[in-house]
């Protein structure tokens, strides 16, 4: 069974749903690659400018790797760094921050930055969580 608010959010949770990825949109990439192919000329002009072909190839390595995962029993922020997994029981809520970012405030008062969940999404990781997060809006 689909939970309408989520389904009306662009996200289809369907209930006993094992796991959530919170992903950037893939259509970056595309962005990336078009900058990568119209800037070839002037790659080409001066040998200093190929460096800025890094640019797109960081853009695509950063919408690949970056993710949050959300489960019954943890979430997991996955950065181009690195990741970490934590459990529900230490997060003690979430903080919304600045254009619409999330955060998990851990039981030692330091915060896990959430990639690619935005307010937004909040109902969706409320029901991939199993409740352990609220539902905002509320029934």
């Amino acid at each position: 069974m689909i939970t309408p608010r989520v389904q009306a959010e662009g996200r289809q949770v369907r209930e006993g749903a094992r796991a959530l990825v919170f992903a950037p949109s893939r259509l970056t990439i595309v962005v990336a690659l078009v900058f990568a192919v119209g800037g070839l000329p002037l790659y080409a002009s001066l040998p200093w400018t190929a460096v800025l072909l890094l640019v797109p190839v960081a853009v695509a390595v950063w919408t690949l790797r970056t993710r949050t995962t959300v489960d019954p029993d943890s979430v997991t922020a996955r950065t181009v760094t690195g990741s970490r997994s934590v459990g529900w029981d230490e997060v003690r809520g979430l903080r919304l921050g600045g254009r619409s970012s999330v955060s998990a405030v851990l039981a030692d008062s330091s915060e896990l930055r959430l990639p690619a969940v935005r307010v937004r999404d909040l109902p969706a990781v409320s029901l991939a969580s199993a409740g352990r997060v609220a539902d905002p809006v509320g029934d």
